[in-house]
């Protein structure tokens, strides 16, 4: 180690070290340090594992590797990042000393130097690795409603920066390269200013979505349906590409009204506080259909919306075709109960709304499992696909045209005839068909990206989900 330490310094007092006086200082350096490294327990393991030998000073300093880190590091801009988190400075600083023939003076301060130059470049590395490959934020600790597989580093994806044979070349290959994020990464290093927002505000919008992009959550199969919650749409997409397209409307907001913006928000945003109607992000299979499905109305609903109605109206019930249920045993006359007195701390009874015109799922629904009990569906209330704003339902996703979506996922044949047919009939009995092939489903919320011809997309912040990941952000860059 001595004589290759001395190759590449040309500083004399490298001459002298000796491996295990340098292994021990590299665990005092490491022992003071343990606190405020990042990725501390990866790090300790393989240089325990590898006799403490200073893997990046040996392979990399040479060459030039260091350096050409410094310069990515500089340029973490690009990505909405800053230079700082990564200590390009102090990198520079050190690797200066040691292509100084000079600046170290003796083996305590080459022990020293060393430990510090290859815990700095280790930790920094890893850091930036993650960043680019993961994203610098978890969206699972972040949001309370996410439930879409996202892969995090872990000790293996960590562990390749030791093993890089060029830095370089390993930085390169890391460094996103879809079309989306190039998209973004050019709109934000040219200051983009999109039309009806600020400049700062279209640089957060930027910020917030890159970081998006860089998590590993995207779907990887070849065909699966995308329902994007800002933007009210739902796709199909198979081999890259849209085959079909449908308006939908998501569950209510905290954020509607567009009243917090992302150039005012408090403390607070850093806690997301959902709206109970939200939608929520998650990815799953889809694997069946009801169709005229029988509604099982969730307490929530029964407790604010069905008991009062039918407070109001005795034969509110009947008229919705709503059948009660009280101990599984359906109510005979649920027009004599004096709904007036029934709350949601006393209620002892379930609702169904059997299969018809007015059922709140309309004539479909596709299934697939979730933790949140929500599902694609049909609806009777038509009207609302007619606005922009379409954040209206109790956090199910309904469909603008829930036919055209049977019909591609189960194709031409004995099954879609059958749906076909029983959507047409008027109080037929409740359906399901399974799907020959479970199709991927991902509900994502999505509020900048570059469309088919380039041209960038901004939606409204309808969650406040922008304003959250922002808030974090905010605190890990210092901005």
């Amino acid at each position: 180690m001595a004589d290759d330490l001395f190759k590449i310094t040309q500083n004399k007092i490298f001459k002298d070290v000796d491996p295990e006086l340098y292994a021990e200082a590299f665990k005092k350096e490491l022992a003071t340090q343990k606190a405020s490294i990042a990725n501390e327990p990866v790090i300790e393991t393989y240089y325990i594992a590898n006799d403490y030998q200073p893997t990046f000073t040996l392979n990399h300093l040479a060459n030039g590797d260091l350096d050409a880190l410094t310069e990515y590091y500089n340029k973490a801009n690009e990505h909405g990042l800053d230079a700082n988190l990564f200590q390009p400075d102090a990198i520079k600083a050190l690797v200066a000393k040691f292509k100084s023939k000079d600046a170290i003076k003796s083996t305590d301060e080459a022990y020293h130097n060393l430990a510090q130059l290859e815990l700095l470049t280790a930790s920094t590395l890893i850091k930036y690795s993650n960043a680019l490959q993961f994203g610098i934020l978890n969206p699972k600790t972040m949001y309370s409603r996410y439930f879409t597989a996202t892969k995090r580093p872990d000790s293996t994806s960590m562990k390749a920066v030791f093993a890089a044979k060029s830095i370089k070349e390993y930085l390169d290959s890391i460094q996103p390269k879809s079309p989306q994020y190039i998209a973004l990464q050019k709109a934000l290093m040219s200051g983009a200013e999109q039309p009806g927002l600020s400049k700062e505000e279209t640089k957060r919008y930027l910020m917030v979505n890159l970081e998006r992009l860089r998590w590993r959550n995207k779907p990887y199969e070849s065909k699966y349906v995308y329902v994007n919650i800002p933007d009210f749409k739902l796709d199909v997409i198979e081999d890259g590409k849209s085959v079909l397209n449908m308006k939908v409307c998501v569950g209510q907001g905290r954020n509607m009204d567009n009243k917090e913006s992302l150039v005012e928000f408090g403390d607070t945003a850093r806690n997301d506080k959902p709206f109970p109607r939200e939608t929520p992000q998650l990815n799953s299979l889809i694997h069946s259909v009801d169709v005229n499905p029988v509604w099982n109305i969730p307490n929530s609903i029964a407790t604010k919306e069905i008991i009062v109605e039918a407070a109001n109206d005795k034969y509110y019930l009947s008229n919705k075709n709503i059948d009660v249920y009280k101990d599984g045993k359906i109510v005979e006359d649920p027009e004599d109960i004096d709904w007036s007195t029934v709350t949601k701390d006393n209620l002892q009874y379930e609702f169904k709304q059997r299969p018809g015109e007015d059922n709140s799922l309309g004539k479909i629904k596709f299934l697939f499992k979730n933790k949140s009990s929500v599902y694609l569906h049909d609806t009777p209330a038509k009207s609302a696909f007619r606005k922009a704003m379409r954040a209206v339902s109790h956090g199910c996703v309904r469909l603008g045209d829930p036919q055209a979506l049977a019909k591609n996922l189960f194709g031409e044949g004995e099954d879609f005839d059958t749906i076909s047919k029983d959507m047409s009939e008027d109080n037929p009995e409740p359906t399901n068909i399974g799907l020959p092939k479970k199709t991927p489903i991902y509900i994502t919320y999505v509020t900048c990206w570059a469309d088919e011809n380039g041209t960038l997309q901004y939606r409204p912040d309808v969650y406040g989900l922008d304003i959250v990941l922002y808030a974090h952000l905010q605190k890990i860059l210092g901005i």
